[in-house]
């Protein structure tokens, strides 16, 4: 932006300059700043690409900020401003107090630290922030509608937590939530709120399935740089959800883990995928021994022939595992 004004350098009037980047005015003729960190009033523009234009830009006449979180009610964030501009020591104590209170009971500000701890939570399980988000409407329902009000806080945010995963097909544990929720809460307390929440927000939960912590199991057992093996698991689950067997997701998932590795060459322990899976050895071990009759059936013939099936899986009858 260019003008006219008077330099003290060259003593007379002189074309000025103004640079946008560092606010200062400079002398044309001189280069003498004449005035620094100009503050400029104007709008703040954003540019972005247009897919419906074939110029490469063009301007948008909206201010840059974060984008408004809409579970919040923006109308009720007001700034409170004391009326005693130099408040004495002796009355600091009563202007700055009633304040705190005010911001402490203020629903969104309770609000907005209650979705701080659903984040926090989400970030330790590395879930998306679409889950996240899902998890913070649960949880106004539940604010809303009065529900979990004998229930601890930190259960009340898990469970919320738990659904939106549940919701997403990206199921964690209970045993998983205990470990990032603050202040320890139990797997019990995390479930019974789970199961008020899901009624009245009349959620069919049913069980997590065997194929959602695939990825997490394997990455636990170290075996996700074998693409393959990780593959050959995937379609066995796939396959296996076929055949009717009334086991627990989670140690049907280990059983056909278990007989993956068999027949591979990534060598893996029963104690490392009972481990993987928080699943108990001997549960492994029935729902092992309900799948080896199926086991040519669901463990895909590219990964493994009948003949090597038949010659590296254990026959549950014959031998233990």
């Amino acid at each position: 932006m260019e003008g006219d004004s008077y330099c003290l350098e060259c003593k007379k009037a002189t074309e000025i300059v103004v640079d946008n980047m560092s606010g200062d005015t400079i002398c044309t003729d001189c280069g003498l700043v004449l005035e620094a960190w100009n503050i400029q009033g104007t709008i703040e523009w954003r540019t972005f690409s247009d897919d419906n234009n074939n110029n490469s830009s063009h301007r948008d006449p909206n201010r840059v900020g974060k984008a408004e979180n809409p579970l919040l009610n923006y109308a009720n964030l007001i700034t409170h401003i004391s009326n005693n501009p130099k408040p004495s020591d002796a009355s600091k104590s009563t202007t700055v107090l009633p304040l705190k209170r005010l911001h402490d009971h203020d629903p969104d500000r309770v609000l907005i630290r209650r979705l701080k701890i659903i984040a926090d939570m989400g970030d330790r399980l590395a879930l998306p922030q679409t889950i996240e988000h899902r998890a913070g409407e649960i949880y106004k329902f539940v604010e809303e509608h009065k529900i979990c009000r004998a229930r601890k806080l930190n259960a009340v945010l898990a469970a919320c937590l738990s659904i939106a995963c549940r919701e997403s097909k990206q199921s964690r544990t209970l045993k998983e939530f205990t470990t990032v929720v603050p202040n320890g809460v139990r797997e019990k307390e995390i479930s019974k709120a789970v199961d008020l929440i899901s009624k009245r927000l009349e959620v069919q939960m049913g069980s997590a399935q065997a194929a959602e912590y695939v990825k997490r199991f394997c990455s636990y057992l170290g075996i996700m740089k074998s693409k393959k093996t990780v593959q050959a698991v995937h379609e066995a689950v796939d396959k296996a959800e076929e055949l009717d067997i009334r086991r627990n997701p989670k140690s049907v998932l280990a059983a056909i883990i278990y007989m993956i590795i068999q027949v591979s060459d990534d060598k893996k322990s029963l104690g490392d995928i009972s481990i993987a899976a928080e699943v108990a050895e001997s549960s492994i071990k029935k729902s092992y021994k309900d799948l080896y009759p199926y086991a040519s059936r669901i463990i895909p013939n590219w990964f493994a022939n009948e003949e090597d099936i038949n010659n590296k899986l254990c026959d549950p009858s014959t031998c233990h595992i």
